[in-house]
């Protein structure tokens, strides 16, 4: 493998290991005390349009509790997109009851928001050796800065809630505020924002610890 690889590669495991996600807020109430839900459903509020995300991101949710040792199901896998469409307030809760769900965790994508700005043509200087002592690839890295406009990018940016509920007395015991900016792709997303919301609900005494 040569120099320009290496580097190339080191590059790639470097973006692909940054985290896109981070949490900007989070509640819950004095004196909390952890309970140990016997079936939790994880419920996203997700537009149709984005039926992959909703996925992912109630799978690797799901995923995570079950790792923690609890009994999470998906609701999109449970009950199907619509399953809580037209009906009221009280057949809902005896569908839940009925299933033994004594937790709800909701995912819900507040907002999604594209941001356009112009990136300049930059003179890229890793590795130096390749750039500037070989004469092609120092002339070449400079005429691309001289001469070649920039070009304009794109990112998203998501703003995503989550809200723990204790179905016992369906009040809210636990709420989480995050960012994702500008993921790699859903799978990702979905993975990053599970794992950080779960490790956060651990360490404010919302969630049990797996025993070792």
């Amino acid at each position: 493998m040569n120099k320009i690889s290496k580097y190339s590669l080191v590059f790639l495991l470097l973006i692909l290991g940054c985290k896109t996600s981070k949490i900007t807020h989070s509640w819950y109430p004095e004196n909390v005390e952890i309970k140990k839900f016997k079936k939790v459903l994880v419920l996203s509020l997700i537009r149709e349009a984005d039926r992959n995300i909703q996925e992912q991101m109630e799978n690797h949710f799901v995923g995570d509790l079950n790792n923690l040792g609890y009994n999470a199901v998906s609701s999109l896998k449970e009950y199907g997109p619509k399953a809580f469409e037209n009906i009221d307030e009280q057949s809902a809760i005896n569908k839940l009851n009925n299933a033994g769900v004594d937790a709800i965790i909701t995912i819900v994508l507040l907002d999604k928001q594209k941001e356009r700005y112009y990136e300049p043509r930059t003179l890229n200087n890793s590795p130096y050796g390749y750039y500037f002592n070989n004469f092609w690839g120092y002339r070449n890295s400079l005429y691309r800065r001289i001469y070649e406009p920039g070009y304009y990018v794109i990112d998203t940016r998501y703003f995503w809630e989550s809200n723990v509920y204790d179905m016992s007395n369906q009040k809210l015991v636990y709420s989480v505020q995050t960012q994702t900016f500008d993921p790699i792709n859903a799978e990702k997303m979905g993975h990053e924002y599970g794992k950080m919301i779960v490790d956060k609900m651990v360490k404010d005494n919302i969630l049990e610890e797996p025993k070792q």
